[in-house]
């Protein structure tokens, strides 16, 4: 859309249009419109971006299983200290254990019976989510960063529905490359 067309569906002025555009493009490190909008949700400074692109698919393994719990507190102490899980890193009401590599993502909600959502653990999100949907699959959300930890690793999560309805995502975590 141009400019003014945008300005007149949202109603402002297509120099506010032309502002936010700009600002845009300076944010993502792009040239011009045309690399916006064919932009895939990474930005330029993304370890994902200098992924090397087209790795064998490793579809497959689980990478981590979400549960709501009512208490993160007593939730953490229970599967920390009494299982024995070792704890990884807690984010807010968020907190993450390891399970022989597959990772627990507990958090604080209502611990209602809601089904757990399986994360598949992929080397390239994007490829993966590409193949996904030519087979059919529907994601309600691309594949985005969700945090960078303190070494600099991304964790990049897209989610998707199986045949039931019920969520399922894609993981991948992207180290720095040097």
């Amino acid at each position: 859309m141009t400019n003014p067309a945008i300005a007149a569906q949202l109603g402002i002025s297509a120099d506010a249009v032309k502002f936010h555009v700009a600002n845009i493009l300076q944010k993502l490190a792009l040239s011009n419109r045309v690399q916006l909008r064919r932009w895939d949700g990474v930005r330029l400074d993304s370890h994902l971006a200098k992924q090397e692109r087209g790795m064998e698919m490793d579809f497959g393994a689980i990478g981590q299983i979400a549960r709501s719990v009512r208490d993160i507190g007593a939730a953490s102490a229970f599967y920390g200290e009494a299982l024995g899980l070792r704890h990884l890193y807690t984010y807010g009401t968020l907190a993450f254990f390891d399970c022989g590599g597959v990772r627990l993502f507990l958090s604080q909600g209502d611990g209602g019976a809601a089904d757990s959502i399986l994360y598949f653990r992929v080397g390239d999100i994007h490829a993966e989510q590409q193949r996904l949907e030519a087979k059919g699959v529907v994601f309600t959300h691309a594949p985005h960063m969700i945090h960078r930890h303190e070494d600099g690793a991304e964790e990049w999560m897209a989610f998707f529905k199986d045949n039931e309805d019920r969520s399922l995502a894609l993981m991948s975590q992207v180290a720095p490359r040097d």
